[in-house]
């Protein structure tokens, strides 16, 4: 708990010009390890996997997408929203990084455009 005597310090630093040394960032494997969600990671491996004995190899599909995903992605996410069961989300992943691979010939232009996830009111 601060106390008086620290508000009024950290008051007249900054008032001076003079801070506090900030507290180091994470280094980048920390934050990675924070970013992610392993059991997401798992549930969408194994489902490559099973795909792999369903639809063939990825590397077969590169330049000769055989599947509408965008049109599996957007059923999927349909489905989702009428039934919240997360299994979709990993389907709807994989999906789109299966569209990604087998497309290497559309363009990937990278961008702070400011479209960003909604905050929930």
């Amino acid at each position: 708990m601060k106390t008086v005597h620290d508000y009024l310090r950290a008051r007249l630093l900054q008032q001076a010009g003079v801070f506090e040394p900030a507290k180091p960032a994470p280094s980048l494997d920390e934050i990675a390890r924070v970013q992610s969600c392993p059991r997401f990671e798992e549930y969408r491996r194994n489902r490559l996997i099973m795909g792999y004995f369903r639809y063939g190899s990825l590397q077969s599909q590169i330049g000769r997408a055989k599947y509408d995903n965008i049109g599996s992605i957007e059923n999927r996410l349909l489905l989702y929203r009428g039934d919240r069961n997360r299994e979709h989300l990993v389907d709807i992943a994989n999906l789109a990084m299966i569209e990604f691979a087998t497309h290497p010939d559309y363009p990937f232009n990278p961008s702070d455009d400011g479209l960003h996830a909604a905050r929930k009111k």
